[in-house]
């Protein structure tokens, strides 16, 4: 990325411009960011694009306290006065209900983040790159026929905040991806598929050859598929599966989602029970791992490790400086900044807690005796998630497991409560770090599993 944007020199024009027109309380947050990104199919360009975004949004309070707020594409010093303009005028229907503040927190120091920003190695570099990941792919097996999604891509970003009060912040990243989905398909067989992703703060870093790998061995896999009986089953879920089950129910430590009635948890939902003693969870929007970490959220509040689920009791929801108002405590860095200050998760850590029992003594009983599913992905998880009600019926590949060997499930569901998943938990083994997050297998018994008629 070309220069960073001058801040100070930026909050100087702005207050300007502010006092010039008699507005005392403002708050600013941009964004900015260049990228380049390429797909292929057998071997030629699918499409190869490049791009440059630059976003705003301005807050202004006006004398009677209402709020107006303004979005934006032009970063220059015309487009940043129409927008402060705009919003003061916006600020005449503020919501007098819902009046946001600024973070206690926006002048409080940012944690250090050790992220190097890479160089970018270019368009041609990345569709070469691609091409030879999906030649590989395409001879792993003769099945394979087709890797109908894949991407690579590479880009850096600038974020910034800044408020009439003196609150200033900045921070610059990098980041690259890839992901290689192969269907392969058999005669008089369904079609199977497999994929994998791979994050890194530069493409140069990306692990190719692992990505390649794992999409092949996944979509292998599946190739000789069965039926699989309806019932009720012992259950593991990989690491990604159960990140994603729990993210499509994170409305349940969101206090913004408490608030609004679309949660499983009350406002005083605070100390109950709601897993099993031994699990544990975390939000750490500064694992070394999470390639795509900040140092402050829209409101300019610092992130920073958050305990939520601690020996089964929940402990804390994810606030903004409104929800955290409300509830008498600190901002914990989660918020968005727009018309409504929206809250959300940044990097979940499951895990055991320390001293207790993870059932190993039932599982290893299971594992022995017992028929188990492996579930490797859910689908549909916006259809087929009652994030308020806490029931799910999804859609999943795996693979059905009996005495060591896998077989891989022709097509099925896997429903029930999210939270008696949570209280039916019977083992987590080691955790893993993933592109989503760090999350060990789960193993969950008597969950309800459809097959295909």
């Amino acid at each position: 990325m070309s220069n960073a944007i001058d801040t100070a020199a930026l909050r100087e024009h702005l207050q300007s411009f502010a006092q010039r027109e008699g507005i005392r309380q403002w708050d600013l947050g941009a964004s900015r960011s260049t990228s380049a990104s390429v797909q292929v199919d057998r071997g030629e360009a699918k499409q190869m694009k490049a791009s440059q975004r630059s976003s705003i949004t301005v807050r202004v309070w006006n004398d009677k306290g209402l709020v107006g707020i303004t979005s934006s594409t032009d970063l220059s010093a015309s487009g940043l006065e129409r927008a402060l303009q705009g919003a003061r005028r916006a600020s005449d229907y503020g919501n007098s209900e819902d009046i946001p503040a600024f973070s206690p927190l926006a002048k409080a120091p940012t944690p250090e983040l050790h992220r190097p920003l890479q160089p970018a190695q270019g368009i041609q570099t990345l569709l070469n790159t691609l091409k030879d990941a999906e030649h590989q792919l395409l001879e792993r097996h003769a099945a394979i026929e087709t890797v109908p999604y894949n991407g690579l891509s590479e880009g850096c970003s600038e974020r910034i905040y800044l408020n009439s009060d003196g609150a200033l912040r900045q921070m610059q990243r990098s980041q690259a991806s890839l992901y290689l989905y192969a269907r392969a398909e058999e005669t008089g067989r369904k079609p199977r598929s497999g994929g994998a992703v791979r994050l890194a703060l530069g493409s140069d870093q990306l692990d190719v050859q692992g990505c390649i790998n794992e999409a092949a061995e996944r979509t292998i896999s599946h190739l000789g598929y069965q039926p699989i009986d309806t019932g009720r089953y012992l259950v593991c879920f990989t690491p990604e599966a159960f990140l994603d089950l729990l993210g499509a129910f994170s409305s349940m430590v969101n206090a913004r989602a408490v608030l609004d009635g679309v949660s499983l948890s009350r406002e005083n939902s605070i100390g109950d029970q709601v897993a099993v003693p031994f699990f544990t969870l975390h939000d750490n929007g500064l694992h070394p791992d999470h390639i795509g970490a900040a140092p402050f959220d829209g409101e300019g509040t610092p992130t920073r490790k958050l305990c939520l689920i601690q020996d089964g009791a929940l402990v804390n929801f994810l606030h903004s400086e409104a929800t955290a108002r409300h509830f008498g405590v600190e901002p914990t860095g989660h918020a968005g900044l727009g018309a409504k200050v929206s809250v959300g998760p940044d990097w979940f850590e499951v895990g055991t807690s320390e001293g207790t029992s993870s059932g190993t003594t039932h599982l290893h009983h299971a594992q022995s005796n017992e028929t188990f599913v492996l579930i490797e992905s859910l689908s549909a998880l916006h259809a087929g998630v009652k994030a308020s009600q806490g029931a799910f019926s999804l859609p999943f590949d795996g693979w059905l497991v009996r005495g060591g060997e896998r077989i891989s499930v022709e097509a099925a569901t896997v429903a029930g409560d999210f939270r008696d998943v949570l209280k039916g938990i019977v083992h987590l083994e080691e955790a893993i770090v993933t592109h989503q997050g760090v999350c060990p297998h789960v193993w969950v018994d008597g969950l309800a599993i459809t097959g295909e008629a």
